[in-house]
């Protein structure tokens, strides 16, 4: 096969294989915002980079626990950071969560992980769930999940890959 022909048989696998491409996270997404309070369209919450875009569909309080939580996915891991301070340099899994739904006034001050078992109300919520055990909590928010334990970095970032969820008590605010 002469190089002529094979220029174009790459050209068309490469046509081929565009068609059947899944967009990136970005590009599937109408972003509507971006800055301290990105926003994209629709009912779920989306992970572009570090930041997490709050879905602009979502009740103005899921989008401050986001917008929240946004401010802290730099910060290292502190073994009860965010518990003696809202602000502070780390952040412990609860006082990441903690500190997120304290910023859209869903909490008054911060709980260590025991008390996210009893917040709130029990089951999953429709817009942000708490997940918590003995000694670890989380949370997931329109879709994502805002934890410190994960692969990678350490310390409150949105996470991709799943969390374990057993052994865990779920917990959402009233009407979220």
């Amino acid at each position: 096969m002469g190089p002529f022909l094979r220029r174009r048989l790459l050209a068309f696998i490469l046509g081929l294989a565009a068609c059947f491409a899944i967009p990136s996270t970005a590009d599937a997404y109408t972003v509507l915002a971006r800055g301290s309070h990105p926003l994209v369209r629709g009912r779920h919450a989306i992970l572009i980079g570090n930041k997490a875009y709050a879905p602009s569909r979502a009740p103005d309080q899921v989008k401050q626990v986001i917008w929240s939580a946004n401010q802290i996915r730099h910060k290292p891991y502190k073994w009860g950071g965010g518990h003696g301070s809202w602000y502070d340099d780390g952040y412990d899994c609860s006082g990441a969560v903690s500190y997120a739904l304290h910023g859209a006034g869903l909490l008054d001050y911060p709980l260590d992980s025991r008390g996210f078992m009893q917040w709130g109300d029990p089951g999953r919520g429709r817009w942000i769930d708490v997940w918590a055990t003995n000694g670890h909590a989380y949370m997931v928010v329109a879709g994502l999940r805002f934890d410190t334990a994960g692969a990678g970095e350490s310390g409150p970032r949105w996470r991709p890959e799943p969390a374990w969820e057993q052994h865990y008590w779920v917990r959402h605010p009233p009407g979220l």
